[in-house]
């Protein structure tokens, strides 16, 4: 039985052993990004089958990113403080009884309550296996280029997701996507019992009951305002409700937060100005791609009238794209810094997204591929950088939060992308998405191309000397503040008001 240790006791395995240990949390990163994907391609047949209105499906994919943007902080920091190796077990037992019990849905009040249950489980794996990366790779530049791998994985794991998901449902039916996962999940137990040492923070954080609170609230109240917007009206008294509710939850949040020294989200790491614009980053560019599967769904299948299989096989230079731009970025992050990857990432998209406005029922195949594999190019390349912004600089005891910020953006993003896009082109019946669909997708497609120009802005303003000496600053005064006093606690250990 192995034996927990913290930071600067642990031993760093060997190469061949952190090669595996990278494996195996990347296997856990794949059945999770596979499932914010995997299920877009079945949602027409779950219309069949449980027969929900268009905001119905819109809760199918939002069940999942939002517990899981919810729930990705408190679960890195868990994981910091009782050990990131039982927290990963947990969250893969979790996230397969989660899958096999969406498989089993008899309607579709259930499936959404197991999406939840997934989504819990899911919250468990991906910043708490960034945070072992972190802990494994100490080599700068040998962490750059696992991390490129783990971009790698994730843009296989949302790329792929339409095509391996169109597969299960042409030949079994949309249940199959959730029961792939299941003995996925039991093998990675095992696997991470056999080769993942436990390891702990120093110096754990706090539990912050209220600051998560405040986030569920912040999340799902917007969340459930944009997607039932278009039903109740958007001047009605409870859309401005749920957005009022929205505002001051996430404004009680940053007040609250400024005055613990162990918050659950941590705003100093946003003094780095390449922080907080990776997180910024993120949440655009995972809005672009949740919107982008959502609509190219419903589009491809209901529109086109698509096959499962042949929708999926659409998106294969997606895919591809993905594939190779993910690793290209990771290896351009560690040899010449974030910028170069995020300006052709953020052209990419913005290419992509100007093909679309021009979406009608008959648009020709070349040019939906060419949309699609510039989308996956900007994907791809955008990825990496926001990874290894997040959690490069930040002290090993701060890997888990940080990466978990980083983490919650992106589900932050894909929550909202499903949400805005969808009810700007949707409404609330599935019967809106007849030929017209098409036209209507089109704002939503400018929508995209703004978002692409603000990432092109950030990847200049978050690379400048001036947003590289923030980022120096702010992790030198992380250290300081975590670094023990004469008692063997950290300087931040108490709740007094922290300056910001």
């Amino acid at each position: 039985m192995s034996v927990s240790v913290s930071e600067h006791e642990q031993v760093v395995p060997e190469r061949s052993r952190r090669i595996v240990i990278l494996l195996i949390c990347s296997m856990a990163l794949l059945i999770v990004g596979l499932d914010t994907t995997i299920v877009n391609i079945a949602l027409p047949s779950i219309h069949r089958s449980l027969h929900p209105s268009l905001s119905g499906l819109q809760w199918t994919i939002d069940a999942y990113t939002l517990v899981l943007a919810s729930l990705l902080m408190l679960s890195g920091s868990t994981a910091d403080r009782i050990g990131r190796r039982r927290t990963f077990q947990c969250g893969l037992g979790l996230f397969s009884l989660g899958s096999l019990l969406c498989g089993l849905a008899p309607s579709l009040g259930f499936l959404i309550g197991a999406r939840a249950l997934q989504a819990i489980g899911g919250s468990m794996l991906n910043p708490v296996a960034m945070s072992i990366i972190r802990n494994v790779f100490v080599d700068a530049r040998e962490r750059a280029l696992a991390i490129g791998v783990w971009g790698a994985v994730f843009g296989a794991s949302m790329a792929l997701g339409p095509v391996l998901g169109g597969v299960l449902v042409q030949v079994s039916s949309w249940r199959a996507v959730f029961f792939v996962n299941v003995p996925v999940g039991l093998i990675a137990i095992a696997l991470t019992a056999l080769f993942v040492p436990e390891s702990k923070a120093d110096h754990p954080r706090r539990i912050d009951p209220v600051g998560q609170v405040l986030v569920i609230v912040a999340l799902a109240s917007l969340t459930y305002g944009i997607i039932d917007g278009p039903r109740a009206g958007w001047a009605s008294a409870q859309t401005l409700a749920l957005f009022a509710a929205s505002a001051l939850s996430g404004l009680a949040l940053v007040l609250y937060e400024l005055r613990r020294r162990q918050p659950l989200v941590e705003i100093r790491f946003f003094r780095s100005v390449p922080f907080a614009g990776a997180s910024a980053i993120a949440v655009g560019m995972f809005l672009a791609v949740g919107g982008f599967l959502f609509l190219n769904t419903l589009y491809l299948q209901n529109v086109r009238g698509l096959s499962p299989l042949d929708a999926g096989l659409y998106t294969l230079p997606m895919a591809g794209a993905m594939l190779v731009a993910a690793p290209l970025s990771g290896h351009i992050v560690g040899h010449r810094g974030t910028r170069l990857p995020l300006v052709i990432g953020a052209v990419s998209l913005i290419a992509s997204a100007l093909l679309l406005t021009t979406l009608s029922p008959t648009t020709s195949v070349p040019l939906l591929l060419v949309a699609y594999l510039l989308f996956g190019l900007g994907s791809g390349m955008v990825n990496p950088p926001i990874t290894n912004t997040a959690v490069t600089g930040m002290p090993p005891s701060q890997a888990g939060v940080a990466a978990a910020i980083a983490s919650t953006s992106r589900q932050v993003g894909a929550t909202l992308g499903v949400a805005v896009l969808g009810a700007l082109a949707g409404g609330d019946t599935i019967g809106a998405v007849g030929p017209a669909f098409a036209y209507a997708t089109r704002t939503s497609w400018w929508v995209v191309v703004g978002i692409g120009v603000a990432l092109l802005i950030g990847a200049f303003v978050t690379t400048t000397p001036w947003a590289l000496r923030t980022a120096s600053h702010t992790a030198e005064r992380l250290r300081e503040h975590d670094r023990p006093t004469a008692g063997g606690e950290p300087a931040g250990s108490d709740q007094a008001p922290v300056a910001v």
